[in-house]
């Protein structure tokens, strides 16, 4: 070793080594000896040798010494053996020996002493394979061993599951041979203690932290052939493993039903979620398995329910199916699915790039839609954005024939109707654009061109075009869904190009994993109209409602049938959302519905989805309890969860101790490993708490401060109350009783509410199905493969058209037919039932009926007498019938039906002994805590009754069965609850927040009750169809307490009706008497609004104790032009009749007579005319007056059940809390100026376009957070009709007001109480009495708006005016308003294309307009440029072109023809709005903004509307574009949301 010649040589290639245990070469000398390295002569040898092995972490040979003697290497006596033996065995990942050291050591390998062992086991056990690392992973993926997928995943695995008996390789040797035998029983144990539910549960509640058993756990098992009702195991050592585990464990196996005869192969109904995949399988045999997983789990399988069907044909087949191979389909006979996959593609907007492609002048039509906006009070206008992502117009045009000299020959639609082709499609123009279309990426279109419905030759020919040039889909509305109205239409073939490409997507992804794609297995996706359809022809637009239609299946196949034939409701909550649906022996349809912003024509059932479920959000807002409609969505969900998310319904109901976190697997925290956190949801509640004892102690109302307990039972009650509303107007709607239903309820939350939910809704039962945790896949097996077949129609239903109808039905039933018997159905098996869209010629309101329960007639159909099934429907859904009004059919139809729904043989299930309680525990409810018993679900058995308070857990939920309650196990193992009343509670006048937020619910319920019945009995298409009106409720001074809907010019005009009368009459009012006013000095807004108020008498009260009033949109109450609002009115006479303190009843008798002349009296004045409708009218206030006495109905029952001086303390309280709402943002306002160094006092200025300035000065009081607002100074009353009442200018003010708050607020008396108004009387705000006022309803109040909100600085004024626009004749009128652009804001761009402020009104659709009125729409489209410039840009007003096709009057009504709307902050004013008129022979004129001008055949009259303010300096730099981020919200859908956006749309 010449190199180390000295001893310094020595220690300094030690130190440079770090090798400091040979501190001499002596000792590195006897070392070397003594291990006879005779290949490592020198040291230096040994370096390099360690160097060349890449030996770092034995950087010193002592290390090594000491490693061989710890591990006994005693086969390896040198360093070079050990070299040579890795090389040998081929162990790359093993290249130090350090490595297999961790190695060994990480992976407990303590049979393995030695490398030499591994290799020899290895050889023994003939696992070739295992030669490397690498090997051992393959052989346990090539074994299925699916979760060990690698060595350390299976050390994971075990540690995980407390596997104790496999804390060595030879336990694992040993096991895996054991598993590998035929000993069912025993692998099945093994997969139960992984997947089955009911056994985790009991684990779960022994005490155990992860919910898993450990091996030590597996044990003799009772053989059986079958698995028998109970099984029972024994477990080893069973408290050693598990402590508080008992020796034997008694469980109920989880196949409880029989059904059908599966053939000896397998039936799958799978419902995936969006958390969840439901499995419920019929096994070769009868019996069945359900199985539950997450429906992403991406770490362990591709697809949730392809993994689902094989770890059932696993368990069943006792052979291990590889992930990674596709599974054998041979045992498998059909498989049925709902799935969420195109909800969450919508919502989330990650569907297929699609191009629309749209007649010419219509490119912005689904932009536009109806033009209303979502939130009346969001002055961002948030909107769903369109879901194509370019637009092609196509050059063609068709038109309905009506014969004017110089066409053409016409065509013939399939609705019978005549066509004229105006201009043939341009397909040569049209190649080229869809080749650059192609370029860029886009593969799926959607053609929607005008009046395809009925002739549909010029879609089928550009379709053909496009599928000829590659496009891989290509959605025709005229197949998608042949009704008539373009702009859902559109919607819907736009939704069907972007989300049927998804789907198949999906499905083709789904039929991978299985032999043969599935080829011979019958595969069923679940439409949302709830019937089977097979999966080639599953398309987007039928797909939205696929997950929860099988729930509505799955309870009217269940509840409906064993509560024999009681009409039901569904209430389905989960964690995300609430959805309540109606079953009363026939599904409930609508045709026409709205999802995630876009407007679908497709059948559906009606299912509503009314709230965010256990997520809600809870708020404490200025002295109310609020619930959602905020959500914490499933991430980060609510507090407990322990990510951090918000404090939801949920917290509430664990604070409470009404969810037990033992019953829920560990899979929360960021880890998702933990349980469920009461502590987080206490402190996340806690902070909540804080804010209601402070408003408690310190609020006008000092009161003492709620526990943490009672301020988490407000919530929860107030939760309640607000599902009660919308399900109160879904049964109300169409004339049912909510109290005459039973509840069945389902999805994970919902059995936390059903009782006290039951019970506000006056039902007394409650039914929860044994699967209520998957019966939407249950409903799959239950549910029919259904083929509908429609087509457009425009007959009359008269007997001469009845041949006609028939054989279009016999057509539709053969289609329908022959598709079934296509899909293997024999006739038997099919069934098919026919409908009329019947409807009374002149209204809108149509209705699906079939004739199954009207057998045809001599003076009827064949296929049945529909007349007779559409008059009894409309006599029950509306309260009338128009008998002498023809009735039109718009569509037929035909459900054909292919039963195959699995039979359910229900299996009784014997009770053993009295229920065994599991447990106890601490719930509270009103009082305080009770001991409340808590039982397992599987244990209970037929006849088992509990008592309340009580838990009832399973799997999958945690039922609450009330005190006062009473839940029984049926014969078929469901729990039906039998609801109790309520204990009385006494409530004081005193205020209580708690009751303050449900008596603000209450009143809210009264109100929109009063408007259902008003909606329901009216007769004209402006109250029953457009819903233009509103119902109130009114203080005993008259001051508003509660109003819906909320129509923004009706917000505050009525509470000044109302008062007018109680001043005007005084002690002139008595019980019986019902009062009619119009007159705008009496609080009217314009003389068509006829306000009916009723003031209501209490025994031992004198003087009125309430009011209710109603107030509707008349159409015609006569004056100068037919619906009394006429552009050029100067005299408040030459606009209607005037009602100024009408007695409409008196003493209880309608004076039909009296109301009659007044409403006649018009006609008296020189060029004026009495009421052209006089029956509309008086059937109108008669429905009025029948609201007002539904209102005092419930009213008095509210009365009955907290007494006369709470319901008055309350509504004095909610007007108190509107009140208080106002004080804090109008403190807020002005400690932001304060902060800023500017003043109190803010003033705003704007011009009519007659130069009348608006004027406003507002001093705010930030001590008492009052305000004043001085609108001195603004012009005097106009020789127009421009002038608006006094009503007017508050209403303007509660608008403004609400949307400066921010959030929902109660919208009564309360919001004006911090605010004095200043108008001058005779100004254009408060004119004298006989001023005309229609031109300031629908005008002047926009400009109000406009000054009020400039004055804050909200946001840049919008288009300032609706655009009226008038057209008549002798034999027909039409009245439309028209979008514009909306104002900039702080953080965002204006909405283009919108209505905005004081008016929401839908717009006639194209099609709808042309087919009844004698225009052609040549253009309906966005204003490009014409909103302001800045930072945030204005939004774009709208162009809009009417082509004249007959004689008559055109009205324009119009403002900001002038004036500009102004910007903001630096922001340029949008642009002018114009009125031209083209006459045929080309000469263009200016109307101006008000005039009546008579247009002839050929002429065209232009609008544009104005566009909205830009707001900050336009150099400032942009942002990016799009509203600012909302709050997460669920997506409401169904038909009680579509009622309430149509309310608002007015």
């Amino acid at each position: 070793m010449s190199l180390l010649s000295s001893y310094e040589g020595l220690r300094q290639e030690t130190q440079r080594l770090g090798m400091s245990l040979l501190s001499s070469y002596e000792g590195l000398r006897q070392e070397t000896q003594r291990l006879g390295m005779s290949l490592l002569s020198s040291y230096e040898g040994l370096r390099q040798e360690i160097q060349r092995l890449g030996m770092s972490l034995l950087s010193s040979y002592e290390g090594l010494r000491q490693e061989t003697q710890r591990l006994g290497m005693s086969l390896l006596s040198s360093y070079e053996g050990l070299r040579q033996e890795t090389q040998r065995l081929g162990m790359p990942l093993l290249s130090s020996y350090e490595g297999l050291r961790q190695e060994t050591q990480r992976l407990g390998m303590s049979l393995l002493s030695s490398y030499e062992g591994l290799r020899q086991e290895t050889q023994r056990l003939g696992m070739s394979l295992l030669s490397s690392y690498e090997g051992l992973r393959q052989e346990t993926q090539r074994l299925g061993m699916s979760l060990l997928s690698s060595y350390e995943g299976l050390r994971q695995e075990t540690q995980r599951l407390g596997m104790s008996l496999l804390s060595s390789y030879e336990g694992l040797r040993q096991e895996t041979q054991r598993l590998a035998q035929e000993n069912d029983e025993l692998r099945r144990l093994v997969q139960l203690i992984q997947e089955n539910q009911e056994l985790k549960l009991v684990l779960r509640n022994r005490g155990s932290s992860l919910g898993f058993c450990s091996s030590g756990l597996l044990a003799e098992v009772a053989a059986s052939p079958r698995p028998s009702r109970r099984r029972t195991i024994k477990f080893k050592d069973a408290d050693r493993v598990l402590p508080g585990l008992q020796a034997e464990e008694s469980l109920l196996d989880s196949s409880p039903v029989i059904m059908g005869n599966p053939e000896g192969r397998f039936h799958f109904a799978i419902d995936r979620g969006g958390t969840f995949t439901d499995v419920f399988a019929q096994c070769p045999g009868g019996h069945v398995r359900v199985l539950k997983l997450l429906s992403e789990d991406p770490a362990n399988y591709v697809d949730a329910p392809t993994e689902g069907i094989r770890r059932i044909l696993e368990q069943e087949g006792g052979v291990l199916l590889p992930r990674d191979r596709p599974l054998d389909t041979s045992r498998i006979a059909s498989i049925r699915m709902g799935t969420t996959v195109a909800t969450n593609a919508l919502l989330e907007r990650r569907g297929e790039r699609v191009a629309l492609l749209v007649t010419r002048g219509f490119r912005d039509l689904l932009h536009l839609g109806t033009q209303a906006r979502e939130d009346l009070f969001d002055l961002a206008v948030p909107m769903p954005e369109v879901l194509y992502e370019e637009v092609l117009e196509v050059d063609e045009r068709v038109v309905l024939y009506r014969g004017e000299p110089g066409t053409g020959t016409p065509v013939k639609g399939c609705t019978g109707d005549l066509l004229e082709v105006q201009q043939p499609v341009d397909l040569g123009g049209l190649r080229g654009k869809l080749e650059g279309l192609l370029s860029r990426g886009i593969r799926s279109l959607a053609v929607v061109l005008m009046h395809s419905y009925t002739w549909a030759q010029h879609e089928q020919q550009v379709g053909a075009l496009a599928r000829e040039l590659g496009f891989t889909h290509v959605s025709l509305s005229s197949e998608a869904m042949p009704m008539v109205r373009i702009v859902p239409r559109g919607h819907t073939a736009c939704a069907d190009a972007y989300l049927t490409p998804t789907i198949q997507r999906y499905v083709q992804g789904f039929r991978r994993g299985f032999q043969g794609q599935l080829k011979d297995v019958q595969v069923l996706f679940m439409r949302s109209d709830g019937g089977l359809a097979p999966m080639d022809s599953f398309s987007g637009s039928r797909a939205v409602l696929s997950g929860p239609a099988g729930g509505v299946v799955g309870y009217s196949a269940t509840t409906y049938r064993v509560e024999g034939g009681q009409p039901v409701i569904g209430f389905d909550m989960g964690g995300t959302s609430t959805d309540v649906s109606r079953y009363a022996g026939e599904f409930e349809h609508v045709f026409e519905a709205s999802t995630a912003g876009v407007t679908l024509q497709a059948p559906q059932l009606d299912i509503n989805t009314v709230a965010a479920g256990g997520g809600s959000r809870l708020f404490f807002r200025s002295g109310l309890f609020v619930v959602g409609p905020e959500s914490a969505g499933a991430h980060p969900g609510p507090a407990c969860y322990r990510k951090g998310g918000p404090v939801t319904v949920t917290d509430a109901n664990l604070v409470l101790g009404r969810l037990l976190p033992a019953s829920f697997p560990c899979i929360f925290g960021p880890g998702e490993d933990q349980p469920l956190s009461p502590e987080a949801s206490r402190k996340a509640l806690e902070a909540v708490a804080v804010e209601v004892n402070s408003f408690l102690t310190n609020g006008p109302c000092p009161a003492s401060p709620l526990s943490l307990e009672e301020v988490a039972m407000g919530f929860v009650r107030v939760a309640n109350e607000a599902m009660c509303r919308p399900i109160r107007a879904l049964t109300q709607a169409r004339g049912h009783d909510p109290s005459a239903h039973v509840l069945a309820c389902f999805g994970g939350a919902g059995g936390q509410h059903a009782c006290a939910i039951a019970r506000a809704l006056g039902m007394d039962t409650v039914h929860i199905h044994r699967h209520s945790g998957l019966l939407s896949a249950l409903g799959l097996a239950l549910a029919d493969v259904v083929h509908e077949a429609q087509e457009p129609c425009s007959l009359p239903y008269v007997p001469e058209t009845f041949v006609q109808l028939d054989q279009r039905l016999s057509r539709l039933e053969e289609q329908c037919v022959d598709a079934l018997r296509a899909q293997g159905f024999p006739r038997s098996q099919i069934s098919t039932e026919s409908f009329l869209h019947l409807r009374y010629q002149g209204t809108d309101c149509a209705l699906m009926v079939s004739a199954h329960q009207h057998p045809a007639t001599a003076r009827s159909p064949r296929a049945g007498d529909f007349g007779a099934a559409f008059v009894e429907r409309y006599m029950r859904e509306f309260g009338f019938i128009i008998p002498e009004r023809p009735v039109v059919v718009d569509d037929v139809r035909v459900r054909g039906t292919g039963r195959s729904g699995l039979r359910l043989e229900d299996v009784t299930k014997a009770q053993t002994g009295p229920p065994r309680v599991d447990k106890m525990t601490q719930c509270y409810f009103e009082g305080g805590y009770q001991e409340t018993p808590v039982y397992l679900l599987g244990e209970l058995g037929y006849g088992h009754k509990l008592q309340g308070p009580c838990l009832v857990i399973d799997s999958n939920s945690t039922i609450l069965v009330e005190p006062g309650c009473q839940a029984e196990v049926t014969e078929t193992g469901d729990i039906r609850i039998s609801v109790g009343a309520e204990a009385p509670s006494t409530v004081g006048t005193q205020l209580d927040p708690i009751q303050l937020s449900i008596f603000s619910h209450r009143f809210m319920s009264i109100a929109e009750q009063m408007g259902r019945i008003l909606q329901r009995t009216a007769i004209s298409t402006n109250i029953k169809e457009r819903l233009d009106f509103s119902c109130a409720l009114f203080g005993p001074d008259g001051g508003l307490v509660s109003n819906a809907p909320h129509i923004p010019v009706h917000l505050g005009a009525m509470q000044e009706t109302v008062q007018f009368q109680i001043q005007h009459l005084g002690a002139d009012l008595h019980p019986g008497d019902v009062l009619l006013s119009n007159h705008p000095s009496a609080g009217g807004s314009h003389l068509p609004d006829l306000t009916v108020i009723t003031p209501v008498f209490w025994p031992g009260q004198t003087r009125p104790v309430f009011y209710v009033a109603s107030r509707g949109h008349h159409a015609d109450i006569g004056g100068i032009t037919p619906g009394s609002m006429p552009p050029h009115s100067t005299t408040l006479q030459q606009e209607g009749a005037v009602f100024l303190s009408f007695k409409l009843v008196q003493g209880g008798v309608f004076q039909e007579e009296a109301v009659t002349e007044a409403l006649r009296a018009p006609g008296k004045i020189p060029g004026c005319s009495g009421t052209r409708n006089l029956h509309d009218n008086l059937s109108d206030l008669r429905a009025q007056v029948a609201a007002n006495q539904k209102g005092i109905q419930l009213v008095g029952e509210l009365i009955g059940q907290y007494s006369l001086d709470v319901v008055q303390a309350y509504m004095g309280h909610i007007q108190a809390n509107a009140e208080l709402a106002v004080r804090d943002m109008l403190r807020a306002f002005g400690t932001s100026r304060q902060a800023r160094g500017l003043p109190l006092e803010v003033s705003a200025e704007d011009h009519m376009d007659d130069g009348s300035p608006i004027r406003l000065r507002v001093q705010i009081n930030l001590s008492q957070g009052s305000a004043v607002f001085d609108f001195s100074g603004t012009g005097p009353e106009v020789f127009g009709n421009l002038n608006a009442p006094r009503a007017i200018t508050l209403s303007a003010l509660i608008y403004c007001l609400r949307c400066l708050v921010g959030r929902d607020i109660p919208l009564n008396q309360g919001c004006l109480a911090p605010v004095r108004v200043v108008i001058p009387r005779g100004s254009i705000l408060d004119p004298s009495p006989e001023a005309a006022v229609v031109g300031g309803n629908v005008l002047t109040s926009q400009r109000v708006v406009d000054v009020i909100l400039g004055a804050f600085g909200a946001c840049a004024a919008s288009q300032g005016c609706m655009n009226n626009v008038t057209l008549g004749n002798d034999h027909m009128g039409y009245y439309e308003t028209v979008a514009g652009g909306a104002g900039a804001g702080p953080g965002w761009h204006g909405r283009s294309g919108v209505h905005s402020h004081m008016t929401n009104t839908r717009i006639t659709d194209p099609e709808i307009l042309e087919s009844r009125y004698p225009v052609i729409l040549r253009r309906f489209e966005l204003r490009l440029g014409s909103g302001g410039r800045g930072r945030f840009r204005g939004g774009d007003g709208v162009v809009r072109e009417l082509l004249f096709r007959e004689e008559a009057l055109l009205s324009v009504l119009t403002e900001r023809r002038a004036f500009r709307p102004y910007g903001l902050r630096g922001g340029e004013p949008g642009a002018r709005g114009l009125n031209l008129l083209i006459r045929k022979d080309g000469r263009t004129v200016n109307l101006g903004g008000k005039t009546s001008v008579s247009v002839y055949p050929g002429d065209v009259f232009c609008l544009h509307t104005p566009g909205g303010g830009g707001y900050g300096d336009p150099e400032d730099p942009a942002p990016p574009p799009g509203s600012p981020p909302q709050p997460l919200a669920f997506p409401e859908r169904g038909s009680v949301y579509e009622y309430r956006r149509a309310q608002e749309a007015v």
